[in-house]
């Protein structure tokens, strides 16, 4: 059974920095690629990042220059650094993968307010 588990986030003012970790099991995350969503209140989830089975990413023009995401295939964890971060950030961010989706996680809310 394949089950993401994301953390890591948390209440941060404007500009401050974040990492997000999304750990698997049930599943090789370096066989995927892996990406990083994230719904608002009211909105669609949408994704922001993404990193291919070579290591190659993508990101949204909304957050590229400030998210940086990465893998650890020896812990098979799948992070999202999060760096200057805005009000328009605030979501709760999921990971998943792209192509192929598995069953959602949780997620894990980050709240962007001074």
């Amino acid at each position: 059974q394949v089950q993401l588990v994301e953390s890591g986030g948390g209440l941060m003012q404007p500009g401050g920095s974040l990492r997000l970790s999304c750990a698997a099991s049930g599943i090789i995350l370096r066989f995927y690629t892996m990406g990083w969503y994230r719904q608002a209140p009211g909105q669609q989830r949408e994704l922001v990042a993404s990193i291919t089975r070579g290591g190659s990413t993508n990101y949204a023009e909304s957050v590229k220059g400030r998210f940086t995401i990465s893998r650890d295939d020896a812990k098979n964890t799948v992070y999202l650094q999060m760096n200057s971060l805005k009000p328009e950030d605030t979501a709760v961010y999921y990971c998943n993968g792209v192509q192929t989706l598995q069953p959602w996680g949780r997620g894990t809310q980050v709240t962007i307010s001074s």
